[in-house]
């Protein structure tokens, strides 16, 4: 999913601005890379774990309902 369109979805649902809801989207993501990059982990229930993995690259791991196997992105 984009930005532009969970900020629309945010919008709708909390009956706010698509713009306020696009700033939200900004300070949720930058404060989940900012704990990530001090090397702490970030849990988002029903999505997963974020956690800062090797050479500046986190790794996400899903949720263990899901049966989804851990994957890793570049920071």
């Amino acid at each position: 999913m984009r930005k532009e369109h969970l900020a629309r979805r945010l919008a709708k649902e909390s009956r706010i601005s698509t713009g306020a809801a696009a700033d939200q989207v900004d300070r949720v993501v930058t404060d989940l890379l900012q704990r990530v990059r001090k090397g702490k982990s970030v849990s988002l229930p029903g999505l997963g774990t974020f956690q800062a993995g090797r050479n500046r690259d986190f790794q996400f791991d899903q949720d263990r309902e899901s049966g989804e196997k851990s994957k890793k992105e570049s920071a």
